[in-house]
C-alpha cells in the first residue's frame, strides 16, 4: 500500500498502527482481520485444569474471555502469561514433543475486524529476510508458524525431501511473506516505510483520550527495496487511536565499548563472517576467529569456521556449566549441532596460568587442546571478557580471575546480541524500558507492560502496546501471545479508553469498526490516485 499524508488529505484517525511488519505484526494483523479463535466443539486440552476453564463458555470466543483467569496455574518456558496459555493453546504439551492436536478452531468473522496499517522497512517477515543462508532455525518448524497455516505443509510442496522438522531462515521469510498473501492480509501492509516519530497529540474538545501521530518516510511504490540506490522517499503522516510497537530488536547491534571496537576486523554480524567466507578470506591456514558471545548466532559463527577447519577462539562471560547459558535449555536430540557447540566449550577449555599471575601471556591451542582432540583447532576462554582491540590484530583477553591472555586473529565477531531502534520515540523509548533510563533490549531491559494486555505502562497516553522482542519474547512461538493480549484488550473496546463500558466493549469494537473503515477506505482511495 502506498501512503501520502493521511493526516492532511483524509483527518481521519485509525484504530491501529503497528509498527513492524515481523512475525508479531502479522500475527496481530491476523486477528485484527476478524480471525477470531475459539474451542472446538467436542476438543479436549491436555491439562484438566486449562480444559475445564475453557468449557465454561464454551460459545465465546477466546478475545472476549479473561486471560488473566485463563492463565492461573500454567507454566512454561516464557515469563509472559498470556504467551504460556496461547502457545499453549496452539502446541498442547509442546515443550514434551508432543503432536496433539489444537482444541481450537479459527472463524472468519469480518464484523469483528479492525482497521489497521502494518508498517515495515522491508515485506512482511521483518528481520527473516535479512536472515540468509542455510543455517537452521533454534526452533521446530510448528514453533515457527502462525495460525491458520502449517509450515511443515507449506515447506513440503517446496522442497521434496524434507530431512528434520526445522526450517531455514530462508524458508520462514518466505512462509511470512506467503501468509499475508494467503490470509489476504496485503492491504493492511505499507512496505518500505521508515518510521520517524510517534507522539502523543492532546486531546480534542469531543475526545478525552487523544491519538498518536506517526509520521515517517515511504519509498515510492515500485521501487526495488532491495537496490542499493538511494529511492525516492515520501513523507507520510497518519492520526491513530492506538500504536503497536513491534519493530524486533534486530536492527543495532550490540557492542562491547572497548578499545580498538571499530577496527576494520572486527566484526558485529554474523553475516559479515559469511561475506568474509564467501569471498575466501578464511581457510584453515588463516589466523583464528575470535567469537564473542555465548548465544546461537555465536554458536552458528563457531560452526561456520570450524566448517572450513579455520581456527577459532571463543570468548563469553559465563562458565559453561551455567545454567543460563542457553546450550543448557536446550534437548540434545533436537540441537545436534548446538550440542555439539556446547561440548567443544566443555572439553577444549583455555588453561589459566596463576590467578596472581596477571600479565599478558600468548594463547595457544597446544597449551590446552590436543591434535588428536575432534575439536583441535578450537578454544574457549570460559568467564572472560575483551579487555582491547589492537590495530596489530592481538586482542587482549582478561578472565574473572584478572589473568589476561594475547590471542592473534584474522577477524573478531562481537555477537552479544543487540538492540531495537527507537529513534521514533522520545529519548530512543527509555523511558518504556523496565529500567527507566536504560536502553531497552529484549534480555535486559525489556519495555515495561501490562502483562495480560500488553499496554505500555509508561506510555505518554493510553493506546500504546509493544510485543516481540521488545517485551523479551525472542521466539515466534511465545511472541504469538502478545497478539492474542492486544487483540483482546482491543476487541474489548480498551484501545479506545473504554475501560468502564458496561457491554464488555461490544458498543465501543463496533465504534473502531465503523470509524476505521471510512479512514481505510481513504487510504485505499488516495494511494490510487
Amino acid at each position: 500500500m502506498e501512503l501520502r499524508d493521511e493526516e492532511t488529505v483524509s483527518g481521519e484517525i485509525l484504530p491501529v498502527v503497528v509498527i513492524g511488519n515481523g512475525p508479531s505484526g502479522i500475527c496481530l494483523s491476523y486477528l485484527l482481520s476478524g480471525y477470531t479463535p475459539y474451542l472446538s466443539p467436542g476438543a479436549s486440552h491436555p491439562n484438566p485444569l486449562l480444559h475445564s476453564k475453557l468449557a465454561e463458555q464454551p460459545g465465546r470466543s477466546l478475545l472476549e474471555q479473561d486471560l488473566e483467569y485463563l492463565c492461573e496455574g500454567l507454566q512454561g518456558r516464557s515469563s509472559n502469561p498470556v504467551a504460556v496459555l496461547f502457545d499453549s493453546l496452539l502446541l498442547p504439551d509442546g515443550d514434551f514433543g508432543a503432536d496433539h492436536t489444537s482444541p481450537l478452531e479459527w472463524r472468519y468473522e469480518p464484523e469483528r475486524a479492525v482497521p489497521h496499517l502494518v508498517l515495515g522497512k522491508g515485506p512482511p517477515g521483518g528481520a527473516w529476510h535479512a536472515m540468509e543462508g542455510s543455517m537452521l532455525t533454534i526452533s521446530l518448524a510448528n514453533w515457527m508458524e502462525l495460525p491458520g497455516l502449517k509450515l511443515k505443509d507449506w515447506m513440503k510442496d517446496k522442497r521434496r525431501n524434507v530431512r528434520n522438522d526445522r526450517a531455514t531462515p530462508a524458508e520462514v521469510a518466505s512462509y511470512y511473506q506467503h501468509y499475508v498473501s494467503q490470509m489476504a492480509l496485503e492491504h493492511n501492509f505499507a512496505a518500505g516505510t521508515t518510521v520517524t516519530s510517534v507522539t502523543r497529540w492532546p486531546a480534542d474538545p469531543h475526545d478525552s483520550h487523544g491519538y498518536w501521530r506517526v509520521t515517517g518516510l515511504q519509498c515510492r511504490e515500485g521501487e526495488d527495496l532491495g537496490d542499493d540506490s538511494p529511492a525516492e522517499q515520501v513523507p507520510f503522516s497518519l492520526l491513530a487511536r492506538n500504536v503497536v510497537l513491534a519493530t524486533g530488536t534486530h536492527d543495532i547491534p550490540a557492542r562491547l565499548g572497548v578499545e580498538g571496537e571499530s577496527l576494520p576486523y572486527v566484526c558485529h554480524s554474523f553475516w559479515e563472517l559469511e561475506g568474509a567466507i564467501s569471498r575466501g578470506e578464511l581457510d584453515e591456514s588463516s589466523d583464528p576467529v575470535l567469537v564473542v558471545g555465548a548465544g546461537l548466532t555465536a554458536a552458528d559463527a563457531v560452526l561456520a569456521a570450524h566448517h572450513l577447519n579455520t581456527p577459532v577462539y571463543h570468548a563469553f562471560r559465563r562458565a559453561v556449566a551455567d545454567p543460563g547459558l542457553i546450550f543448557n535449555q536446550l534437548p540434545k536430540v533436537l540441537y545436534p549441532e548446538y550440542h555439539k557447540v556446547h561440548q567443544m566449550m566443555m572439553q577444549q577449555q583455555h588453561q589459566s596460568a596463576s590467578p596472581l599471575d596477571s600479565s599478558s601471556s600468548p594463547a595457544s591451542f597446544s597449551s590446552s587442546s590436543s591434535s588428536s582432540s575432534p575439536y583441535a583447532g578450537y578454544l574457549s576462554f570460559p568467564r572472560h571478557r575483551v579487555i582491547s582491540f589492537r590495530p596489530d590484530r592481538k586482542c587482549v583477553l582478561q578472565s574473572d580471575s584478572g589473568q589476561r591472555s594475547v590471542v592473534q586473529v584474522s577477524k573478531a565477531l562481537v555477537l552479544i546480541g543487540a538492540h531495537p531502534n527507537l529513534s521514533f520515540l522520545p529519548e530512543q523509548g527509555r523511558p518504556l524500558g523496565v529500567r527507566p533510563g536504560e536502553a531497552v533490549s529484549c534480555r535486559r531491559n525489556p519495555v515495561d507492560v501490562d502483562p495480560f494486555s500488553n499496554r505500555v505502562l509508561a506510555a505518554d497516553g493510553p493506546g500504546m502496546y509493544a510485543m516481540g522482542p521488545l517485551v523479551g519474547e525472542n521466539f515466534v512461538r511465545f511472541l504469538k501471545g502478545g497478539a492474542l493480549a492486544i487483540a483482546s484488550d482491543i476487541a474489548k473496546g480498551h484501545g479506545r479508553g473504554d475501560d468502564d463500558d458496561d457491554d464488555g466493549g461490544v458498543t465501543g469494537c463496533s465504534d473502531v469498526w465503523a470509524e476505521g473503515r471510512v479512514a481505510a477506505r481513504t487510504l485505499a482511495e488516495t494511494a490510487r490516485s
